[in-house]
């Protein structure tokens, strides 16, 4: 196969200090890079560049170095070596990788492996990722590309997949250390500020260094935006000609009003069964009512439950100042009338024993909470089984069954941990990720519309999508360059 031609160099005019923008592989090529897109666009020099069609050497720009860019990088440049490709990330790269999952990294969802039903876990994507999108790359290509990449997996009971090593640093350095192998230039601390398409359909960004006053102008034949929700992928988008649905938070915990809740803090249920009800909403939403383990924190309500409720009901929680009633069945496996006559033969059986001390363990809950539950019905624990009248045993039925808190909030952390919200999925095609605006533009990650409930399926998109991403600018620089034929067939088993 005949090496593809040197990159284009163009030379640099200083309007503030300008760099040149260069790839860090052994190749060392690197970007054209100039003072101003006027000059960008309209020296000649690069004008004869973009008119040499198949001579040229092709570029890819990744914005965002988070899962789903680096992701895309690596499959890119494994399918075109000599595709020039860098990823741009104005922070750390896999920050969010680094830090999710208590930072054990929740790598994907083992429990749901066939397209139709994982899709049922993304509130905002659910219909339109039933088509062929997982089955492009799904959980189980997932797993094996880490596994074969030196990551050994673990799917717990809930159907979280975590690196046996229970620290997200094995995943963040298996993707690093493969996208420098591969030669994908990795610059962080700096952010691309603008973006806009000359005449002959080349990209010109701007790329601002964060620690310096330092401006690049870029050229490049492809554009991936995988920024999650950054406002700077957002404009991005917009001056590419996209437009952006209003980003609001989504997997966040519920602040409640019962101060005497904080006592609580930190303990947990395993199954409960919890209902949102929201002032003003007036449609019923099937999925505002999810079932799971449920955690107590100082400031209100946590777990997955909560978080799913959270997903499902962003948009109406925006709506609703995030104020509402949660409606919490902490034995949803026992119907009601089957807890009064567990309390009525407790109550026979356990005469002589202090109410506040004994319990029917039917219920699976843990003596804190159940002192709790008596003083919330102003019950006196200190009192014999014997003395405890009936009515006052319905009433601790009712309020296991159905016990209701006031949301008055987010929970009080700053970043919420995903966003629902972001640049349409009708704009663009699922089975390329190619925008349906702007040729040679794609877009992975939460910077899409798209978002998942809590359990590995947020990755997941990320890692599908910059799979997809990746592969269809592979084929785009493999197709526009390559003189033998066959390699492009290759690809296609690849």
């Amino acid at each position: 196969m005949p090496p593809w031609p040197p990159c284009l160099q163009p030379s640099l005019a200083t309007a503030r200090r300008a760099t040149a923008f260069s790839f860090s592989s052994s190749r060392n090529t690197r970007l054209s890079s100039s003072s101003s897109p006027a000059s960008v666009c309209a020296s000649s020099g690069d004008h004869a560049h973009e008119q040499q069609g198949d001579n040229e050497e092709q570029s890819l720009v990744v914005v965002g170095g988070g899962a789903a860019g680096v992701y895309a990088s690596i499959r890119a440049k494994t399918l075109a070596p000599r595709l020039n490709v860098v990823v741009v990330e104005k922070g750390r790269f896999l920050s969010k990788v680094k830090v999710s999952g208590g930072g054990r990294c929740n790598v994907t969802n083992g429990h749901h492996l066939e397209p139709m039903g994982l899709a049922t876990n993304y509130p905002r994507g659910n219909k339109e990722l039933r088509g062929s999108f997982f089955s492009a790359h799904g959980p189980q290509d997932t797993m094996r590309w880490f596994t074969d990449h030196g990551v050994e997996l673990k799917t717990e009971d809930d159907g979280r997949v975590f690196p046996v090593t229970d620290n997200s640093a094995s995943v963040v350095d298996c993707l690093l250390n493969e996208a420098r192998r591969l030669g994908v230039s990795l610059q962080a601390g700096k952010a691309v500020s603008s973006a806009s398409v000359t005449q002959h359909g080349k990209f010109v960004l701007k790329v601002e260094k964060r620690t310096a006053d330092l401006v690049d102008y870029i050229n490049a034949n492809y554009v991936l935006v995988a920024t999650g929700s950054s406002q700077q992928g957002y404009s991005i988008a917009a001056q590419l000609g996209h437009s952006i649905i209003s980003p609001v938070p989504s997997l966040f915990t519920f602040k409640v009003t019962d101060k005497r809740l904080a006592d609580l803090a930190g303990v947990s249920f395993p199954v409960v069964k919890a209902k949102l009800k929201l002032d003003g909403i007036q449609k019923s939403v099937p999925e505002l009512t999810q079932a799971g383990p449920m955690l107590v924190t100082h400031w209100g309500l946590s777990g997955p439950v909560v978080l799913r409720l959270s997903a499902w009901g962003a948009r109406e929680l925006n709506q609703c100042s995030y104020k509402g009633k949660l409606m919490v069945d902490f034995i949803p496996d026992i119907h009601i009338d089957d807890v009064k006559h567990i309390l009525f033969r407790y109550k026979d059986q356990h005469a002589k024993h202090k109410v506040s001390n004994t319990f029917p363990m039917e219920f699976g809950l843990v003596k804190r909470f159940w002192r709790f539950l008596l003083e919330q019905e102003s019950l006196n624990g200190d009192v014999h089984w014997a003395s405890m009248p009936n009515n006052h045993l319905n009433a601790i039925a009712l309020r296991l069954k159905q016990w209701v808190f006031e949301v008055v909030g987010k929970g009080q952390f700053k970043d919420e941990f995903v966003t629902a919200g972001g640049v349409p999925i009708s704009e663009i095609s699922l089975g390329t990720m190619e925008s349906k605006k702007q040729p040679n533009l794609f877009f992975a990650g939460e910077i899409l519309n798209v978002d998942g409930v809590t359990g590995g399926f947020n990755f997941q998109n990320a890692w599908t999508g910059g799979y997809i991403a990746g592969t269809s600018i592979a084929r785009l620089a493999l197709a526009t360059n390559l003189q033998e034929p066959q390699s492009f067939f290759q690809l296609e088993g690849s």
